[in-house]
């Protein structure tokens, strides 16, 4: 399936449930954690179990739940434990341990989405997730948590770019989940008024290598889902590199408009034309 883009809303908000669903997004993440009270996450829970009881059939859903380490993430565990549930994302995450420990709590095999980066200790476990990648539906990263943990006064320049330890962090969770051989998901791009910014962020992250990008807001669902869409001229490239190759079948090179490709252009190529599949499919 396709993982393009991934909505967040509030559990608390059964009223925005709804027009999520209606935005296009690839999977809509209903979110028991940071975006809800201490005090309305009973609520919130009840509004997640009966709307995803309701509408399963109808999209993707993503819960996320609060930390492994927090009683709360019982509480949600429980509440959801009598649905058919997609996928399960996971805050504060610390590599393969985390994954495995939730897995092992869950009373049916679940994909789960952790976030990567939200503690100092995360960073050192990134490369873990290759050894529990079945359990995966994706990594992903997020670069707010993290700099609250370590005292930092911003992840981020004055011109929006991220400082050096977050994109280093970002990197990681990027080769850490093509190692897995699971989607790379990019982080949010906060300000959602910045429509033109968000394209930027997006195609940048889609250059590098991630597959999706999360979202806080429907209106970036639409720039998102474009941005890791190929377009016409993405894959008429791919179909020539592909046929070229086809019919050159004993070299690891050919030319194309007088530039030389080999093998890695190639594995692009057919990335290109699978990813275009998926959206004409979907």
């Amino acid at each position: 399936m396709r993982l393009r883009s991934l909505l967040f809303v509030p559990g608390d908000r059964p009223e925005r449930f709804d027009k999520a669903l209606a935005c296009g997004a690839d999977a809509v993440i209903l979110d028991l954690e940071d975006s809800v009270s201490e005090k309305n996450k009973p609520l919130a829970r009840d509004a997640v179990h009966d709307f995803v009881t309701r509408r399963a059939t109808d999209a993707t859903f993503v819960i996320r739940i609060n930390p492994l380490t927090t009683s709360a993430c019982e509480d949600d565990l429980v509440a959801l434990g009598d649905i058919n549930l997609f996928a399960i994302m996971l805050p504060k995450a610390e590599g393969a341990a985390s994954v495995l420990q939730l897995a092992g709590r869950l009373s049916s095999a679940v994909p789960i989405l952790p976030i990567a980066t939200e503690t100092p200790a995360a960073i050192f476990e990134i490369g873990s997730y290759r050894g529990v990648a079945s359990h995966l539906l994706g990594l992903t990263w997020g670069a707010e948590d993290l700099p609250a943990a370590i005292g930092a006064a911003t992840a981020r320049e004055p011109d929006g770019r991220y400082t050096a330890p977050y994109e280093l962090a970002r990197s990681l969770v990027l080769f850490g989940a093509h190692a897995a051989a699971v989607p790379a998901i990019e982080t949010v791009y906060p300000d959602f008024r910045d429509l033109d910014g968000l394209a930027a962020y997006a195609a940048r992250a889609r250059r590098d290598g991630f597959s999706g990008m999360m979202a806080i807001h429907p209106n970036q669902v639409e720039p998102i889902n474009r941005a890791f869409t190929p377009d016409a001229a993405e894959i008429a490239w791919a179909e020539k590199v592909v046929a070229a190759f086809a019919v050159a079948s004993d070299t690891g090179v050919i030319q194309i408009n007088g530039r030389m490709l080999d093998l890695p252009h190639l594995k692009l190529a057919k990335r290109i034309l699978e990813a275009g599949k998926l959206s004409h499919v979907g």
